[in-house]
């Protein structure tokens, strides 16, 4: 499994995300290249506790079950519903967003484990630091897959 604290996974995933240009076509779903760049950030500030959000009642009932099947090896699953907080709702400028992006990615290499928040996930509930990092990678890793990179 890969791990953003680690600085050659951290650069792998950084390097996909600079593959995603203007040209970048979606294989599935609805959002621009610049729009799933903007809404791949919105977790990670989450997970640094830039952004704070209240626990859902759909989270509390089922975040934990639903935390064992995103953390297996499997990929996630096209069609997922997007949280409404993560939604992009003005225009957005592919680089400006790509270039945020890879800053936030790479505090998990610079930063460290130390500077995940303690807060509990607004739906999966508790997550260890290693589980953010796992639960990032493979959210960048099905976002990056959409758009080819």
């Amino acid at each position: 499994m890969y791990n953003l604290y680690n600085k050659e996974d951290n650069l792998e995933i950084i390097e996909r995300i600079q593959k995603v240009n203007r040209d970048s076509v979606r294989q599935w779903g609805k959002m621009s290249a610049a729009e799933m760049l903007f809404h791949c950030r919105q977790p990670l500030r989450v997970g640094f506790g830039e952004m704070k959000l209240k626990r859902t009642l759909l989270g509390i009932l089922f975040g934990k079950i639903a935390k064992k099947q995103v953390l297996d090896g499997k990929p996630i699953k096209k069609g997922l519903p997007t949280d409404k907080n993560f939604k992009p709702k003005d225009n957005h400028d592919l680089e400006t967003e790509k270039a945020a992006l890879i800053k936030i990615v790479g505090r998990f290499a610079a930063d460290g484990p130390g500077a995940i928040t303690k807060e509990p996930h607004p739906f999966f509930g508790r997550l260890t630091p290693e589980e953010w990092s796992i639960l990032t990678w493979k959210h960048l890793d099905h976002h990056l897959t959409q758009f080819g990179a």
